[in-house]
């Protein structure tokens, strides 16, 4: 999903200590920034079967969506806008940030033609990166979009033909047209081996980034029965194997299954689901994949549905592609997105509540079996003056008790998995504070 909007003005936590003091003068003196920035040492995640590990050790992910960093880093008014939602993130337990490492030809573009990059707007997204890492939080990056926001394919295929070498002015080409597929392994490559203006790294070596996703998800409605979106993810996922071998990958996928799979008749929201050339279970299952992943959005996938129903089908939802997980895959499972919309009728925000409390605790459940429910994602975060970058799912978390202790509780639950003395940092200070 994309979105737009947000609420209101400040900081919500104070800068405290030497790295929010290095922090600040990286972020202000961008000349300096090598000298000045020290980063905290991190490990990969790794995976372990249907688990994921860190320096051996299971690692759960309670994370959230702010798909704006880079956007945001880009000009100095902005920029401590990354800073106080990745604050705010590691307060609240908060391990994995889901964000775009894309943006084709629009406003604040990365990508302003094919295999050319505005070089102040990568510099944001080094920025993001680095800030990411002084606050403890991983980065899932996810590099181009499936919808027409920020471009994604429309401006890969709009690319081909204007230089008179595309096959089809249907965005679907951007599957099965070679010149587009070689546009995005060059956009690809020069993300994940970009050096860091900050930190010296480059991406690919970078534990900050928890992993990379190939498309925010992927549609390829021309091909229902799913053969082209396969081909193509086949052949991506092997190529960004082939430039990175030390991060996690995965799809993008909302989830459905598709026209063969047996559950598109009686998990998916309706018939539609089944034809848009994606298969859960299919697309996830390529060597390359390290886990699968999926959205909930059922109140924009059901025309009516009243809450009580809703909450039935998010429960059924989560557990059939956590069982996959473990039956079919042996993979882990992240619900990547997931949301409720302010917009349904009788809206009250103790609903949106519930909501996130059926899936963290479907997650919960399967976490304590040692299944493969791995994690999940809030769909938004937010902070004050960006209203444009709001949609009717976007919260600014702190601003209602109840949601910011319902988060911060999973946050606990889920550490407490690891054990409460493997605990760093934040969510030691956290988890801590009442035992």
């Amino acid at each position: 999903m994309t979105s737009r909007t947000v609420a209101r003005n400040g900081l919500f936590y104070p800068i405290v200590g030497f790295a929010s003091c290095v922090a600040f003068i990286y972020l202000s003196f961008g000349d300096f920034r090598l000298n000045f920035y020290v980063g905290k040492r991190m490990d990969f995640v790794g995976r372990n079967g249907t688990q994921f590990v860190v320096d051996g050790k299971v690692f759960y992910v309670n994370g959230w969506n702010s798909y704006w960093l880079m956007d945001q880093a880009v000009d100095e008014y902005s920029r401590p806008r990354v800073r106080t939602v990745l604050q705010a993130g590691a307060r609240m337990g908060l391990t994995v940030c889901r964000t775009w490492a894309f943006n084709d030809n629009t406003y604040h573009a990365l990508q302003i033609a094919p295999g050319q990059f505005d070089e102040g707007v990568f510099q944001a997204l080094d920025l993001v990166i680095a800030e990411a890492n002084q606050h403890g939080i991983r980065l899932l990056l996810s590099l181009v979009n499936n919808l027409q926001a920020f471009g994604g394919k429309t401006q890969y295929v709009k690319w081909a033909w204007e230089e008179g070498i595309g096959l089809s002015s249907s965005n679907d080409s951007f599957f099965y047209d070679p010149s587009i597929r070689q546009y995005y392994k060059n956009y690809v490559k020069a993300v994940l081996t970009r050096k860091n203006t900050i930190t010296g790294i480059e991406y690919r070596d970078d534990p900050t980034i928890f992993g990379w996703e190939l498309m925010n998800e992927p549609r390829c409605m021309t091909d229902p029965a799913g053969d082209t979106l396969q081909d193509w993810l086949e052949e991506m996922s092997t190529f960004v194997r082939s430039i990175d071998k030390k991060h996690l990958l995965t799809v993008g996928l909302e989830g459905f299954y598709g026209p063969k799979n047996p559950k598109s008749l009686t998990v998916n929201p309706a018939d539609w689901a089944a034809l848009y050339g994606s298969d859960f279970v299919h697309n996830s299952n390529l060597p390359n994949i390290d886990f699968a992943s999926a959205h909930i959005y059922p109140d924009h996938w059901f025309h009516e549905i009243e809450f009580e129903e809703s909450v039935k089908f998010v429960s059924k939802w989560v557990r059939s592609h956590i069982d996959d997980g473990d039956r079919e895959l042996k993979k882990p499972v992240m619900f990547t997105e997931f949301g409720y919309s302010n917009q349904n009728p009788n809206f009250h925000p103790s609903q949106r509540d519930r909501f996130f409390k059926t899936i963290f605790d479907e997650i919960y459940a399967s976490a304590r079996k040692n299944g493969a429910g791995a994690g999940s994602f809030v769909w938004q975060f937010f902070v004050g003056g960006m209203e444009e970058y709001n949609d009717d799912f976007g919260i600014v978390p702190w601003q209602r008790s109840s949601t910011y202790q319902l988060i911060t509780e999973h946050s606990c639950r889920l550490a407490a998995l690891r054990g409460l003395n493997q605990l760093k940092g934040s969510l030691r200070e956290l988890c801590l504070q009442d035992k």
